[in-house]
């Protein structure tokens, strides 16, 4: 090991993110600075091949301190990825593959987006899991198909942050031994000293949730290098907490909290490159003899993966590849719908479950569980066994974690995770919902439960604004279906797109309407369910509340007052619809009423009026609460006959 060599690889680096945050005038040089050392020693052991990111047993590293992208970016370009120097120089720029947090999808290499601290952990913890299921699926005794390390990189504000105790203690207790993080442990937040906030025992938690922990000096090669060692050996989750400076190498500004986020200076990164041996004239340098070491991980990476893509076409390999070609490409076609009877009635949430299962026992890669609600959420996936060797995760009361674990688990490669919770507690999610549509991911949130038909529980378990607040969310789809067979048809979309959606299911029941539609389709996002001659009124809604419309539609019609009735299950697919669409399922010469068990300010796009919640629910029957809050006909029929009057 050629210390004085590696020393100049992690003083490249740390010049290199100190010239990026500098030129553009923002970002966070200490954590970037203090991990180069371990970046360098990590560089030796990671298996990945830079020319195909998206190598299916490519080792993960996961950057849980979104903040440090001067060091994540610096990797990338050094590495080999397809990142130029010109875009280390674009950093933060509008437009740019640098932005100030690694995006998935936007930057390659990037595995998967960290923006709140705590997320990269939950991800890293899910993307282990998700490569323990895959093993589990595809591997045989003698023949590894899945056998690679996910690494995290974290900081002491992630392990402050509350999700990330929630997901090490599911990782401890699943002992995921493909799972290696190493905590950057620096002492530093940006207020001053941890111990301000936080003296935590650190090696105790992890030790009693079931990891082993190692630790070393951050800055000592040798002693990074035989810790991963270890750490590679070991038959649990492990723990490396490194004991490092910020802003190492920053003269006067190393182990000074001002150095987390915001530039060093022209001044100081000059001396610290005199100090260096680095010439201080020069910005965005990388010496020839460093890049070609570190470049040697494109050609390592491709060696490793045609070897082994070689070995799956050998005996006995055979077999688990064709277990991975029906792991990498589904067949939807095969997934037997369960039937619903016109007239029948069956609570959203029951008619999910049934789907749940038909698509589980098709589709190989779809599995996931329930925060400790599968018998309320209806998601257990009958005979089909628990995580590792079986479909139903079970993560215990630990919605934040789920929801992060299954976006890691969504942006490993070839699995289609679904998370469940009461809807009320999506709230608990949120962050990871916003990085799950930021990135794209193929992650179904099944939330049931969906309005105050929950009842006897009471408001704090009845969600009023949280339709609005998903609808609101971009590229995230939201269907709240009126029966079992919108449910159906629903999940057929969701599927198809491959993108992050949320299902919002009733608790109680609702009748099967028949599959008669007058206008659209589901897959618009919403559609004309019954037309009338001669309208002079569209009632709009959506879930439990479209039975009421129908209801007071035919009402309506005894009192001469002709009422068009819209089903809208996907309020976001409709907005995407053409004027023209719109228009022909919402007729612009009616008077429009959307009517809504939520909050639901954000109908008034398409309506004159809305019938919705104004204040929080109460604890009842659902059917008094429904009577009380005037979700009724004789309600329906006052509202549409002012609206006409006007």
């Amino acid at each position: 090991m050629d210390e004085k060599m590696m020393k100049k690889m992690a003083d490249t680096i740390r010049f290199l993110a100190a010239d990026m945050i500098q030129k553009a005038n923002s970002g966070h040089p200490g954590a970037a600075m203090g991990l180069a050392d371990i970046a360098v020693v990590l560089s030796h052991h990671l298996k990945h091949n830079p020319k195909n990111p998206k190598w299916l047993n490519r080792d993960r590293l996961v950057f849980s301190g979104g903040h440090a992208t001067g060091l994540i970016y610096s990797l990338l370009y050094l590495w080999g990825y397809d990142l130029t120097m010109e875009d280390l120089k674009q950093f933060r720029q509008l437009g740019s593959k640098t932005p100030g947090h690694p995006e998935y999808g936007h930057t390659p290499g990037v595995e998967i987006t960290t923006g709140p601290l705590g997320q990269g952990v939950a991800n890293a913890v899910g993307m282990a899991m998700a490569s323990r299921y895959c093993a589990n699926l595809v591997n045989s005794e003698t023949a590894k198909v899945i056998d690679h390390t996910v690494y995290c990189l974290c900081g002491d504000g992630d392990l402050m942050e509350g999700i990330s105790y929630e997901a090490c203690a599911i990782a401890g207790k699943q002992q995921l031994d493909n799972l290696i993080m190493i905590y950057d442990s620096n002492r530093i937040t940006i207020e001053g000293d941890t111990s301000l906030a936080w003296d935590e025992e650190v090696k105790l938690r992890f030790e009693a949730q079931g990891w082993k922990v190692l630790e070393t000096d951050g800055h000592n090669y040798r002693q990074i290098d035989e810790t991963l060692e270890l750490a590679k050996k070991a038959d649990r989750p492990v723990l490396i907490i490194a004991h490092t400076i910020i802003a190492k190498g920053a003269l006067e500004m190393a182990g000074d909290h001002n150095s987390h986020g915001a530039p060093l200076g022209e001044d100081l990164i000059r001396r610290a490159k005199e100090v260096a041996g680095f010439d201080p004239d020069k910005t965005f340098y990388v010496p020839d003899d460093v890049l070609i070491r570190f470049r040697c991980a494109v050609e390592e990476g491709e060696l490793a993966e045609k070897q082994w893509r070689h070995l799956l076409k050998q005996t006995p390999y055979i077999e688990q590849n064709e277990a991975l070609a029906r792991l990498e490409n589904p067949d939807f076609d095969t997934i037997q719908w369960p039937q619903f009877e016109p007239g029948s009635e069956v609570a959203t949430r029951d008619s999910n479950g049934k789907i749940l299962n038909a698509i589980a026992k098709a589709v190989p890669g779809f599995f996931g569980g329930s925060a400790d609600l599968a018998p309320s959420n209806k998601t257990e996936l009958k005979d089909m066994g628990d995580f590792p060797l079986g479909k139903n995760l079970h993560y215990g009361i630990r919605e934040h974690a789920m929801g992060a674990i299954g976006n890691g688990i969504a942006a490993y490669g070839p699995l289609l995770p679904f998370s469940a919770t009461f809807f009320v507690f999506s709230d608990y999610m949120k962050p990871a919902v916003r990085i799950a549509a930021l990135s794209n991911l193929p992650h179904f949130f099944v939330w049931t439960h969906d309005s105050i038909g929950v009842g006897e529980d009471g408001p704090t378990h009845q969600p009023i604004e949280h339709l609005s607040q998903f609808r609101a969310l971009p590229n995230f789809y939201t269907f709240r279906p009126a029966d079992a067979g919108e449910n159906v048809a629903c999940w057929k979309i969701a599927l198809k797109m491959k993108r992050p959606c949320g299902f919002v299911l009733s608790r109680q029941k609702l009748k099967t309407l028949k599959d008669d539609i007058a206008y659209g389709s589901v897959e618009n996002g919403g559609y004309l369910v019954k037309k009338r001659d001669n309208a002079t009124v569209t009632l709009i809604a959506s879930g439990s509340e479209v039975m009421l419309a129908l209801q007071s539609g035919c009402h309506l019609e005894k009192e001469g007052i002709m009422a068009n009735v819209v089903s809208v299950p996907c309020f976001e697919l409709l907005c995407e619809q053409s004027r023209e669409y719109i228009d022909t399922i919402i007729d612009p010469d009616t008077k429009v009423l959307a009517i809504e068990a939520a909050s639901g300010n954000e109908w008034y796009r398409f309506a004159d009026d809305v019938l919705g919640m104004t204040t929080f629910g109460a604890s009842g029957k659902a059917g008094d609460l429904f009577e009380h809050f005037g979700f009724t006909i004789p309600n329906v029929l006052n509202r549409v006959k002012a609206l006409v009057e006007a």
